[in-house]
């Protein structure tokens, strides 16, 4: 169980052209303009700082706060649609779906689950064009995916892999609902740690796009050394995204973190939805952060504001 963790907050990023052309189409005043206001203000973008809502945003984040809604009855919540980008792998993706639920059913109670639509692509393209690196053509076909989830009537999206949000700028490019970053979901519910332990892919381990976003949040990720990284990431590929869990490679990762945890880490973040297959909070002396769930329950937290 994580301890000294702040309460979950939802956190939606808006590209600025796209919000802008949906400001153009609605009204400046809505009767939930305040409320949208007060939730989702300050919103952090990336090297923009902390600052108020624009309006362009804003009307953004008001049709996000519209769209979708339906009256049922009087004691009855509606969700907004959660759109899912999935296939990578498909065990990533069955852990969301899971988790979304309960925690919807958590929250409303009774029979309720969440309005949502997953698109799955081929995780052997994807993981090809990742090992050649190919990014740009993988951001293209997730772009294409958010915008097909976009048009079947989403009103967020969520992508469900830590280490394809590598191109999540061409996502949020490519559509004008929010798109839940999982890398700013994560380091708002840390904000009592400083310097955290960050398993992953390699990608995620070695590339700046993930720890440079953490650091942006005053947080200091600890990625394993050599070869500890490779151990790790060899594990999730040629075992985790083909639903395999060995006792040996638990018994490796439990290693693993008690290094990073020799090394400063005050928590470790399981950046890979897969890893939470293999090790629980029992195998780590220090709080383990599931990005998935925290991903999740942010992507939920906003459904429902």
């Amino acid at each position: 169980m994580l301890t000294r963790i702040a309460p979950v907050r939802a956190v939606a990023y808006w590209t600025m052209t796209h919000s802008a052309r949906l400001g153009d189409q609605m009204p400046t005043r809505s009767p939930c303009a305040a409320t949208v206001r007060s939730r989702f203000a300050p919103i952090v973008s990336p090297g923009s700082g902390t600052s108020e809502v624009p309006e362009e945003r804003l009307s953004c984040a008001i049709k996000a706060s519209t769209a979708g809604r339906r009256r049922v009855t009087d004691t009855i919540a509606v969700m907004r649609t959660i759109g899912l980008i999935g296939g990578m792998s498909w065990e990533s993706s069955a852990e969301y779906y899971r988790l979304l639920n309960e925690e919807t059913r958590r929250r409303l109670g009774g029979h309720h689950c969440a309005p949502s639509l997953l698109l799955t692509v081929d995780f052997a393209e994807i993981e090809q064009l990742q090992r050649t690196g190919q990014w740009e053509r993988s951001g293209e076909l997730l772009a294409e995916a958010a915008r097909k989830l976009e048009g079947a009537g989403a009103d967020l999206v969520l992508l469900c892999t830590n280490t394809m949000h590598k191109v999540a700028d061409a996502i949020t490019d490519a559509i004008t609902v929010p798109f839940v970053h999982i890398v700013d979901a994560t380091a708002r519910r840390l904000t009592d740690y400083r310097k955290v332990g960050l398993l992953g892919t390699r990608f995620t381990m070695e590339q700046d796009f993930y720890r440079d976003r953490m650091r942006e949040h005053g947080i200091e990720p600890v990625v394993p050394d050599e070869p500890d990284r490779t151990l790790v990431h060899d594990v999730i590929y040629q075992e985790l995204t083909r639903n395999r869990v060995e006792p040996a490679s638990r018994a490796a990762y439990r290693d693993v973190m008690a290094r990073l945890v020799e090394r400063g880490a005050e928590a470790v973040i399981l950046g890979c939805t897969e890893i939470t297959l293999l090790v629980d909070q029992s195998d780590c002396a220090v709080p383990l952060v599931d990005s998935t769930r925290i991903h999740v329950e942010t992507g939920v937290e906003l459904a429902l504001a």
